[in-house]
């Protein structure tokens, strides 16, 4: 059944179906809304005019149609909206009149969305959101990601890159995962490396401005840039944490960008989020502390609340703050003695 939804600006007419999956005629996935609301914030706050737009794998438009209504002024040059579904590129074109979007800077194609990217001359901004594993795509997105543009790049196989699955994460990733209370920033490291290593090809160093994980996906944006020179410093920073990797061992996030996101963001019900990805963005570490496995390592039987444990640990010269990766766990620079010596005079 046809129903009109909502999303930010725009408004959708979209047939919702109880399971979400590639079957689905013409894809929509509400859970993703966070998803395109950091896109949105992200283009607003890196400070690009006139940025000409590839989104290969559109499904029913909601991204596009909000990126043309919530961009500002000045922001979009071009749109080119792709989708390999009859059906889907049907819906794009009805959800653009429904949003009465008649530019002629908005073009729809119906390719696969590798021959979209390779038969363009190239984006400014790059968009890659499939349902699975982005790999399919990430070498068509690098050959057509411009200079200084940006590449943003979803993965929902959390399996393979957290550890459940250790054999597919070496094949489609080059590494071996980590099945800790930390595999979600491990994975998404090693995503990082791996779109870095195929960058790193064409010449291109893909430096992580924006990442995280949220409920099923890995998520993380990349501002190119073409120089030999930088990819060999992005490589630097490729190596192993404890069983796991290669990875990417370098910073998730420019804290300027951090910074104005959350500004921007501040009364969206992404606040807290923002809130606390804006903390851990100062704090230059691989890893974090989950409490409660500490707690239960060396048999803690009292533990502090995490605010009070975060503002101890920084009244003694560190840097702590909560870590967006996992719930009662917090990203610092103390080492583990230093630490569960705090939490034993705690208890």
């Amino acid at each position: 059944m046809i129903q009109n939804i909502k999303e930010g600006q725009a408004q959708i007419a979209i047939d919702l179906h109880k399971k979400i999956s590639k079957e689905m005629p013409v894809f929509y996935n509400p859970v993703m809304k966070f998803n395109r609301d950091i896109s949105v914030l992200l283009l607003n706050c890196v400070g690009k005019k006139n940025i000409q737009i590839g989104s290969p794998l559109a499904g029913s438009g909601v991204r596009e149609i909000r990126f043309i209504k919530e961009l500002n002024k000045g922001v979009i040059k071009s749109i080119s909206v792709n989708d390999i579904s009859d059906k889907a590129v049907n819906a794009i074109k009805k959800n653009l009149s429904l949003n009465k979007i008649k530019s002629k800077n908005v073009k729809v194609f119906n390719a696969d969305a590798n021959l979209f990217m390779l038969n363009s001359s190239g984006f400014d901004y790059i968009d890659i959101d499939p349902f699975g594993s982005p790999n399919a795509f990430l070498d068509s997105a690098i050959r057509r990601i411009s200079r200084e543009g940006i590449l943003a790049v979803t993965a929902t196989d959390t399996a393979a890159l957290t550890g459940t699955y250790i054999k597919p994460c070496k094949r489609k990733y080059w590494a071996v995962p980590l099945r800790s209370y930390m595999m979600h920033e491990i994975g998404l490291r090693i995503l990082i490396r791996k779109i870095q290593l195929i960058g790193s090809q064409y010449d291109k160093a893909l430096i992580p401005i924006f990442s995280y994980y949220c409920e099923h996906y890995f998520r993380v944006f990349l501002r190119c840039e073409k120089s030999k020179e930088a990819v060999d410093e992005v490589i630097a920073q490729h190596g192993n944490f404890q069983d796991a990797g290669p990875m990417w061992l370098g910073k998730l996030w420019d804290e300027k960008l951090v910074d104005c996101i959350e500004k921007a963001g501040k009364f969206s019900e992404n606040n807290r989020v923002l809130r606390i990805i804006k903390e851990e963005s100062k704090i230059q570490t691989v890893g974090f502390y989950d409490v409660t496995e500490l707690a239960s390592k060396y048999k803690l039987k009292v533990l502090p609340k995490l605010k009070d444990l975060v503002e101890n640990i920084r009244k003694k010269g560190y840097l702590a703050s909560e870590t967006h990766f996992r719930e009662n766990s917090i990203r610092s620079n103390i080492s583990e003695k230093e630490l569960v010596k705090m939490l034993n005079r705690k208890a």
